[in-house]
């Protein structure tokens, strides 16, 4: 006991310290390049509001294309100098992009620009992705440890194994849609300032590792997010993504258990279905191949006896005179083949 729960616990400090690692390698190879690119974006910003009037259709087109790079590079030219100081690779904003990418969420909102980057993001995966599924198998293990606790103590309450069953299903269902999904969509709807059906919706589709990228936390530049906002969230995620794996294995399960079970009861029924074809042929039988006795003509007394007697008395004539007839073919044969033997 004391052996697992050590290794559990290096398991939990080595993913962070991993995490952490990653988040510090990250800040340190996008951060300059980053600041770079703003800089760019506000002069850009400056040019144009300087001359928009007399801007020509293509020096137009030419600043829309800009634009759509800088904000697809997540550098957004809004607000004022003071916002555009504001990073997305402050150590907060790196650590939730490592945590996305061992998760294999990958909203698209933040990547690395630098070649530096890219190629440390590469290895950076490489080894993290399998980390992260060790580490959510022991979380899971965690948690069906919990339910089978709960399961013990009902059952030594002298509850029954299928009512225990059901109980245990529920309380890990329920625990699991309100710690992960419902609490955290109040938070969001809070912070982010998103509605209860957003909050929901975000919750599900980054815990299912969907990351449609469309809602990301802490990307509105109107508000303010206190320090690690996004730290807290990539915890989050990281314990949810356990959850919903454990939901998603047991939908599985009940799956296969359904499918089993109709499966079953199709074999039966052909089986049925089989037995009353056959019993029905039996039924319908033709009558042709059916053999008829020949009821004998009704007859008195002693007349019926000796009815009988007449009739085992032809039979054994028929036998005996079958009998010679064999006997006498048989001599036949005898003599022709001496005679042959005789003229060789």
């Amino acid at each position: 006991m004391f052996g697992g729960r050590l290794q559990t616990a290096l398991l939990v400090a080595g993913y962070f310290v991993y995490l952490l690692v990653g988040a510090a390698v990250f800040q340190a190879l996008e951060r300059t390049a980053e600041k770079q690119e703003k800089m760019a974006a506000a002069q850009m910003k400056e040019a144009f509001l300087q001359n928009f009037t007399q801007l020509t259709v293509a020096e137009m087109e030419q600043f829309m294309k800009n634009l759509i790079e800088a904000i697809q590079n997540g550098v957004y030219p809004i607000g004022n100098e003071s916002q555009f100081e504001e990073s997305n690779w402050d150590f907060s904003n790196s650590f939730f992009f490592a945590g996305t990418v061992v998760s294999t969420i990958g909203y698209g909102t933040l990547h690395p620009k630098t070649a530096g980057g890219q190629i440390f993001c590469v290895f950076f995966a490489l080894f993290g992705i399998p980390l992260n599924i060790v580490f959510l198998h022991r979380v899971g293990k965690m948690l069906s440890l919990l339910c089978k606790k709960l399961g013990k103590f009902l059952y030594e309450k002298g509850m029954r194994k299928k009512k225990i069953k059901f109980l245990t299903l529920l309380f890990f269902l329920a625990t699991g849609i309100l710690v992960f999904l419902c609490l955290p969509s109040v938070f969001f709807q809070i912070t982010e300032g998103w509605s209860y059906s957003e909050g929901i919706y975000f919750a599900f589709i980054t815990l299912s590792t969907i990351g449609f990228g469309d809602y990301v936390v802490g990307k509105q530049s109107d508000r303010k997010y206190f320090s690690y906002y996004r730290v807290l969230v990539a915890i989050w995620i990281l314990f949810g993504l356990a959850w919903i794996a454990l939901l998603f294995n047991l939908l599985t399960t009940v799956l296969e258990d359904t499918e089993k079970i109709i499966v079953k009861d199709l074999q039966q029924i052909g089986k049925v279905s089989k037995d009353s074809v056959g019993s029905q042929r039996r039924r319908c039988w033709p009558v042709q191949f059916i053999p008829e006795e020949e009821p004998l003509p009704p007859r008195a007394g002693g007349d019926a006896m000796k009815m009988e007697s007449l009739t085992a008395d032809s039979e054994r004539t028929k036998n005996e005179k079958k009998v010679f007839s064999n006997s006498k073919t048989i001599a036949i044969m005898s003599r022709e083949f001496n005679s042959s033997l005789e003229n060789c």
